[in-house]
């Protein structure tokens, strides 16, 4: 829309319906305009429960097609009526750092990419870990340095001989992915 860029026609607080020129059309409360950058910032879920999710949408003012002014809310960052729900944010967290903590232990620590690439190759079919540059699978088998058929010891002969087929698989996987670069 030509002209809207001076943001104006935008106070915080304001109740829109915004056609944009891409051809999408949403409804929205107006949280904050930035007028350096000519972005509007609207929060969207306004007729459901004050405290369901709401979605935050950015939008450079001159994508705006047409808009109509449906009303004026309260202002949308006045904190007595913000909820927040620290239960679940934590939750999310705590989960957000467990899996963290997670991720983190299958990285090995001095091992090449190699090693690393025959880890999570393991990995997709069977429990493994580290124990420094020892691949651990199954709490019994242990693959060491340098990662071969022939480094697998511990367990009994069947799990043996299953992670000796996943080792030889990966490592002809590895050779033709490096041959052919």
């Amino acid at each position: 829309m030509d002209g809207i860029s001076g943001g104006d026609d935008f106070a915080v607080g304001c109740v829109l319906t915004i056609k944009t020129t891409f051809g999408n059309e949403f409804e929205g409360q107006i949280i904050t305009y930035d007028r350096p950058s000519n972005i509007l910032v609207f929060q969207e879920g306004l007729k459901s429960n004050p405290q369901s999710r709401r979605n935050i949408r950015l939008l450079k003012a001159n994508y705006i097609k047409e808009f109509s002014f449906l009303g004026q809310s309260e202002d949308p960052l006045d904190l007595k009526n913000c909820y927040l729900d620290l239960n679940s944010l934590q939750s999310k967290e705590d989960a957000a750092v467990r899996k963290a903590e997670i991720d983190v232990e299958r990285i090995g620590v001095g091992v090449t990419a190699e090693a690393q690439s025959i880890f999570d190759a393991l990995s997709k079919t069977l429990p493994v870990r580290w124990d420094k540059t020892v691949i651990v699978v199954m709490n019994e088998v242990r693959v060491s340095s340098p990662y071969l058929a022939e480094s697998v010891t511990g367990g009994i002969p069947a799990a043996n001989e299953r992670v000796r087929k996943v080792l030889e698989l990966e490592r002809r996987r590895l050779q033709t992915r490096g041959g052919g670069q």
